[in-house]
C-alpha cells in the first residue's frame, strides 16, 4: 500500500474540462475568456469565475452566455487568452499579469460565429457549444470568486462527433483539452465504461 505525504498545493486543478466562455459586454461585443473550473449536472452547468474578472461582471448584468469547448489543438490558442482581459482600466490585483484587450478573437486567432437563442457569439473552431443563461450568480463563501448556475439552451456539436442515427457525442471520438494543475492535456485512450453509458460498443465490436 502506497505512504500517502501531506501537502498543501496552490491550486487544486486536478484535470478539469477547460472552457472558452463567451460573455456579452456592455456594448454588446462579445468578450471571450478562458475557465477551467466548470461541472454539469443534467442540463445546468456550474462555473466558478475570479470575481474581478470581466466575465463575472458581464454575467452579473447580461446572464447569456455560451460555454465553448476547445480540443486538445486548441491549447496554444486557449493560451494566448490566458494573460488577457476585457475589463478596462485592468483591476489593480491583475496589472503586473494581464493587459486589457477588447479583441480577444482577433488576439487568439479565433472566430465568432452568431448565437441561435443568445446575444454573445460561438467559437467557430471549438467542437461543441453550449448556449446558456445564467439563472444563479452569486458569491462563493471566500468572496474571491463568483459562483454561475446556468441552464443550458441548446448545444452545437461538430457532426463527425455524433454518434449516427442518435443525440449523443461519441466519446471516442471527443477529446476536450484538460487543465492538470496548470498544464494542458488531452485523453488518452478508452479504459472502459460506466454500466449507464448509452454509447456503449456493440456487442459484435466488443468482442
Amino acid at each position: 500500500m502506497t505512504e500517502h505525504v501531506t501537502i498543501t498545493p496552490s491550486i487544486l486543478y486536478f484535470g478539469t474540462p477547460v472552457v472558452l466562455l463567451s460573455t456579452e459586454n456592455a456594448d454588446g461585443t462579445t468578450n471571450l475568456a478562458p475557465m477551467s473550473s466548470a461541472w454539469a449536472l443534467g442540463e445546468t452547468v456550474v462555473l466558478g469565475l475570479g470575481s474581478e474578472g470581466h466575465s463575472a461582471r458581464n454575467l452579473g448584468q447580461r446572464p447569456e452566455l455560451v460555454i465553448n469547448l476547445p480540443g486538445p489543438r486548441l491549447w496554444p490558442q486557449v493560451e494566448a487568452l490566458a494573460p488577457l482581459t476585457g475589463r478596462d482600466p485592468v483591476p489593480a490585483a491583475k496589472r503586473d499579469v494581464f493587459r486589457f484587450e477588447p479583441d480577444k478573437f482577433g488576439a487568439a486567432g479565433l472566430h465568432p460565429e452568431p448565437a441561435e437563442l443568445v446575444r454573445p457569439s460561438r467559437v467557430a473552431q471549438c467542437p461543441i457549444q453550449l448556449e446558456a443563461t445564467a439563472i444563479q450568480v452569486r458569491p462563493a463563501a471566500h468572496g474571491s470568486f463568483t459562483i454561475i448556475e446556468a441552464r443550458v439552451l441548446r448545444v452545437h456539436c461538430a457532426p463527425e462527433l455524433v454518434v449516427p442515427g442518435t443525440q449523443h457525442v461519441d466519446p471516442r471520438r471527443w477529446s476536450p483539452l484538460i487543465y492538470n494543475f496548470r498544464h494542458y492535456f488531452g485523453l488518452g485512450p478508452e479504459l472502459g465504461h460506466t454500466f449507464r453509458s448509452q454509447t456503449r460498443p456493440s456487442a459484435q465490436l466488443a468482442q
